[in-house]
């Protein structure tokens, strides 16, 4: 396998670049609740059940500086910022669809398997 490199940044193959830029528990998460359009910073973490408001900015603005996610202020009071999906962001999210079918068709072996692991630990 060729390894692709630029600067200090450094990748074995395209699923080792996308799993950087999609990797961690709540970036698919995200990018899934903003498939549905546009979201206001409140609306967007009512969507993702369980992130704290810390984590959800944080993973936002990599989303930003990775081009996956657009972030649009409006110039009102109060402030108003609202999030969306880039074309690259987008696209991402339509290769993401079959990774999540094949976790809906596996789910019930999914919680058997991790539920079993966690009770022997």
């Amino acid at each position: 396998m060729a390894r692709h490199s630029k600067g200090d940044v450094s990748y074995n193959c395209g699923l080792d670049a996308a799993v950087d830029v999609v990797g961690g528990k709540w970036k698919p998460l995200i990018l899934w609740a903003l498939h549905d359009g546009t979201y206001r910073f409140g609306e967007l973490r009512r969507q993702v059940d369980g992130v704290t408001e810390k984590v959800l900015v944080q993973q936002l603005r990599e989303l930003e500086t990775d081009g996956i996610v657009h972030r649009e202020v409006y110039g009102e009071v109060p402030p108003r910022v609202e999030y969306s999906l880039t074309p690259r962001g987008q696209a991402l999210n339509t290769a993401l669809t079959p990774l999540g079918e094949w976790g809906a068709a596996h789910m019930e072996w999914i919680l058997d398997v991790k539920s079993r692991s966690r009770s022997v630990a």
